[in-house]
């Protein structure tokens, strides 16, 4: 069981992907995307009812996303899914256009429904629903990660930096990390089964992802399971291993004030450890106003990653619920490709997004992990943060 991680290397991708990465979808998706095949494919699933032109105008009634964004998703595609695409038909003996299976995938992942009821709903054997989004799940994982990675030049990640700090003036904060867990059944003959069983009692898998002010996913790991510690799977990762060597969150500290200075760095809850380039909460009751009031910014700021695994499970919803025994080896890529969609909803603005719920309960009955760990390095920076938010200069014990 291999973790996937946000930093997965990349195959290189003809011109044509290239191309496809500003957003425009190509030629034959326009095509494919006309106002007839939509007309079909809406009347299929709804019985054969006329749709109103609304509902024909936009396809985020079914998909939750706009028809722009469905076209440059197809354009994504294309070429992985037709290669594969042959034999594949309804129940009616009708083959699947290409856009009929990426509409039939983007279906299954957007709501959550088993694969019986999208195959009853669109003339399909539950069998076809599974392989034509599996292959979709397939070809995101080729083209689409270009969608997922960390800043890679100084301006983007400057333009990260100042939105963080105008949320509650964090200077220098490069992202917010959190966790989510993907709840399983899981069958009690399954010998593994109790390995997937975390703290509440439920058989789940673990997502962790680092998210810019945007709640846009910049590094996620997956595929461990829920049991498994936040502040473990973060020490495990990729990620991790690359900011102990200098080679991610390294660039240029800034002065506070007068002889102090932070580097960059990211901020997690109490279920982290503090480290140099981990700002955590202050642990204790009856804090200090200073370190009171550290704690309050951190964790106001540390709502956009809320938001963002919040609004990836409500638009994906095969995530959000409980999955009937799921393949453990092909969940976790099912899991990024979902993360995949909802950063391409960003990226391209898709309107979408100002219709979706401000709510950040994305891991409903979860208790607050508490990990309590401290490096030492970790503890005169999160000094100094905290007394440059409160106007005041550290004394020179801080940095002695």
């Amino acid at each position: 069981m291999a973790p996937i991680r946000g930093l997965k290397k990349r195959r290189k991708l003809d011109k044509k992907n290239e191309g496809n990465a500003s957003g425009s979808a190509s030629g034959s998706s326009e095509k494919e995307g006309s106002v007839d095949w939509w007309h079909d494919f809406y009347q299929r699933i709804n019985g054969f009812q006329s749709p109103s032109k609304g509902v024909i105008d936009k396809y985020k009634s079914v998909f939750k996303i706009s028809r722009k964004t469905f076209d440059y998703i197809c354009s994504l595609v294309e070429e992985n899914m037709t290669v594969k695409s042959g034999g594949i038909s309804f129940s009616n003996g009708k083959n699947l256009s290409f856009q009929d299976q990426v509409a039939i995938a983007l279906r299954r992942l957007s709501s959550g429904e088993s694969l019986m009821a999208i195959g009853d709903s669109c003339g399909l054997h539950h069998s076809t629903v599974s392989q034509v989004t599996w292959r979709f799940v397939e070809a995101m994982e080729e083209t689409g990660l270009q969608h997922l990675h960390w800043p890679s030049s100084e301006s983007e990640m400057a333009e990260i930096k100042s939105k963080f700090e105008k949320i509650l003036g964090l200077p220098n904060c490069c992202g917010v990390i959190d966790t989510t867990h993907i709840m399983m059944c899981l069958p009690t003959s399954d010998p593994t089964s109790n390995a997937w069983l975390d703290s509440e009692k439920n058989h789940s898998m673990v997502l962790q992802a680092i998210v810019d002010p945007d709640m846009r996913f910049r590094d996620i790991v997956t595929g461990w399971p829920g049991k498994m510690e936040d502040w473990l799977i973060f020490q495990s990762s990729n990620f991790s291993k690359l900011c102990d060597k200098g080679e991610r969150l390294n660039g240029k500290d800034i002065e506070l004030s007068e002889g102090s200075e932070v580097r960059e760095y990211i901020i997690g809850d109490s279920g982290y450890s503090l480290l140099p380039y981990l700002m955590t909460p202050y642990q204790g009751k009856e804090l200090p106003e200073l370190r009171t009031e550290f704690n309050k910014r951190l964790s106001a700021t540390q709502m956009v990653a809320q938001r963002a695994l919040a609004r990836l499970k409500d638009m994906w919803k095969i995530i959000q619920g409980v999955m009937w025994r799921p393949d453990k080896h092909k969940l976790p890529r099912i899991i990024l490709v979902c993360c995949l969609l909802h950063n391409i909803v960003i990226d391209l603005e898709d309107d979408v997004q100002d219709e979706m719920p401000l709510s950040y309960d994305h891991d409903s009955g979860y208790h607050q992990q508490v990990c309590g760990a401290i490096d030492i390095k970790g503890v005169c920076p999160r000094d100094a943060l905290s007394h440059y938010l409160s106007g005041k200069l550290p004394p020179e014990s801080v940095f002695a």
